[in-house]
């Protein structure tokens, strides 16, 4: 598998102007604020969402000063997410460390994530980059929408495939849908062409969390069981659902009273992770993620084969095939 510093090549450049360029768009003069997003910034991931923006721009037209702005749009936005996301789900790690709210509780966290939201948005405004904002504010407010379902839905824990696809759809392609709409944009891109690429970012933000989902099952532990973290946080994944809907009525209603009321139970848990993989449920989120990541990288065809546009195949393959 190719590595994400190989794939990052072709705009390894821009990525290193974009760092220097989203360290200055999280200044304050509050040394607090400075203090916590420094850390958040020496900690960051592999920095995927701006690859997707720089890739689109560049391949739907010409990176410019306006694609960074768009870059670090998304980056303040997602990073404000997160840091709100560990406080809701009352988690003190993020990415092997502490999170904020470990650190500094969940009071601190919570302005920090609204100060990182505003800094996102005045990027936007002072540069008159409505169109771009546009885009992402959507994305966040499905984001939000996404979250609420899948607690709403969560609580009998019988969700149908379809609803599923609603709060992965909101929940996460649509982050990554906006990284590829809004690089086209920057880039002066045609609204037919920033559609395209919004359907083929939220194509491949639905093979990422399935991905994702995979990944509970394919994990190990030191003793080399699988971690079956998602089920111990009631989550409902695909392969999962798909065992329940394949279930008979009363062994249904058992699975989930395990899930439900036993979700801390490892024996339980390891016995419901036994009867995903004997359902086929594995097999048929992997066939479901292949089909979404096949259809994401059809729709790059139509475009002409440069840099970026072998280096967005390669990020979408790099999606379906991580270990992490």
């Amino acid at each position: 598998m190719t590595s994400i510093n190989e794939i990052k090549a072709p705009i390894k450049q821009e990525m290193d102007a974009f760092e220097t360029y989203f360290k200055t768009t999280m200044k304050s003069s509050v040394p607090l604020l400075d203090i916590i997003t420094k850390y958040i910034h020496k900690r960051k991931g592999k920095q995927m969402r701006p690859m997707f923006v720089f890739f689109s721009a560049d391949m739907c037209g010409k990176i410019n000063e306006s694609t960074h702005r768009a870059a670090a749009l998304i980056e303040l936005l997602h990073t404000a997410t997160l840091v709100h996301d560990d406080v809701v789900d009352d988690s003190y790690e993020r990415r092997g460390f502490f999170s904020v709210n470990a650190l500094w509780k969940n009071k601190i966290a919570v302005l920090v994530g609204d100060y990182l939201l505003s800094k996102g948005m005045l990027l936007s405004i002072d540069n008159k980059d409505f169109d771009l904002l546009k885009i992402v504010s959507d994305s966040v407010r499905e984001m939000s929408e996404g979250e609420l379902l899948q607690i709403e839905k969560a609580r009998n824990l019988d969700i149908e495939e379809s609803i599923y696809f609603e709060i992965i759809r909101k929940k996460t392609a649509s982050l990554i849908a906006s990284c590829c709409a809004v690089g086209a944009a920057s880039s002066s891109a045609n609204d037919d062409t920033v559609l395209k690429m919004k359907l083929f970012g939220e194509k491949t933000g639905i093979a990422f969390q399935i991905k994702d989902d995979l990944l509970d099952f394919e994990g190990t532990t030191i003793l080399g069981k699988p971690t079956g973290v998602d089920l111990k946080e009631q989550k409902l994944t695909l392969p999962v659902i798909y065992m329940l809907n394949n279930m008979s009525g009363v062994l249904k209603r058992k699975t989930i009273r395990f899930i439900k009321h036993h979700n801390n139970d490892r024996k339980k848990i390891e016995e419901v992770m036994s009867n995903v993989i004997k359902s086929g449920g594995i097999e048929y989120a992997r066939k479901t993620m292949l089909e979404y990541r096949d259809a994401a990288l059809s729709m790059l065809e139509s475009f002409p084969v440069t840099a970026s546009q072998k280096a967005l195949k390669e990020l979408v393959l790099f999606t379906t095939e991580r270990k992490k």
